[in-house]
């Protein structure tokens, strides 16, 4: 009888666990409902409501050893580079790009390691990190998951959309799913030339190209699985005949 019911304690421990994981990131839908639309952040009302420090204070809060699913992990580390990103627009909004905040600009800034994203602003668990150690240590080693590229959204008008609710494990691969179609199928991102069997496509697949493929062809076949069929067959039957042509990147601010 004692065993029965330790059993039964520890299976009611479980699942609560598992409830408080899946509605963890339930306050950042909640802001990110009010004010992002299609991608389009408001930035101006944004900025001034204290629910984003609050979620803010739950990340630092966090130590995301304890959280026991993997998508679940995932889901976490996403929502905190989206998070601090609106976090550090917001703490010098009003801003036309995110590319003013780094020491010497975008080029300078990378080169010497001076951009905003090797700031260590971000804090989780009581420790102090970087977006760049979230996204090239974390998220792209760690879980290898190509798609977390159309959800890792660096507050500029090129990167994939903002999305209105916050990510989360139990529903991560349909998230990803939704975000890769919307991302790849945005003509202004990803724009496919059938007749001339030539791929306009984001510069995020020639500074990730590795976590895609291992040459334009498999690029190629990869984005495919999110197109519609009349495009992604033409792809198919014979992606060594495709160009690819990376499109400029917009680094204006993903909102006002």
């Amino acid at each position: 009888m004692k065993k029965s019911i330790w059993l039964v304690m520890c299976i009611s421990l479980l699942l609560m666990k598992m409830q408080a994981e899946a509605e963890s990131h339930r306050l950042f839908t909640s802001i990110l409902a009010a004010y992002v639309n299609n991608g389009w952040v408001n930035y101006k009302a944004l900025c001034k409501d204290k629910r984003l420090e609050e979620y803010i204070q739950q990340l630092a809060d966090t130590n995301p050893d304890t959280i026991t699913s993997e998508k679940a992990r995932l889901a976490f580390w996403i929502n905190t580079y989206n998070a601090y990103t609106l976090k550090i627009i917001c703490d010098n909004y009003p801003v036309k790009s995110i590319n003013d905040l780094h020491w010497g600009g975008l080029i300078i800034g990378t080169v010497l390691k001076k951009t905003i994203w090797d700031k260590d602003f971000v804090v989780i668990n009581h420790k102090k990190t970087r977006l760049n150690s979230i996204e090239h240590e974390m998220i792209r080693p760690k879980f290898k998951e190509p798609r977390a590229h159309f959800v890792l959204v660096c507050a500029s008008k090129s990167c994939p959309p903002l999305r209105s609710e916050a990510y989360e494990g139990e529903k991560l691969d349909q998230q990803l799913d939704d975000q890769a179609r919307k991302f790849l199928n945005d003509p202004l991102k990803n724009r496919y030339d059938g007749n001339k069997k030539v791929a306009h496509i984001s510069k995020i697949f020639s500074w990730f190209s590795g976590d895609f493929g291992k040459d334009d062809a498999s690029i190629l076949l990869f984005i495919a699985k999110f197109l519609p069929d009349t495009i992604a067959n033409g792809i198919k039957h014979d992606p060594g005949k495709w160009d690819v042509d990376h499109m400029d990147y917009d680094w204006s601010l993903n909102g006002e």
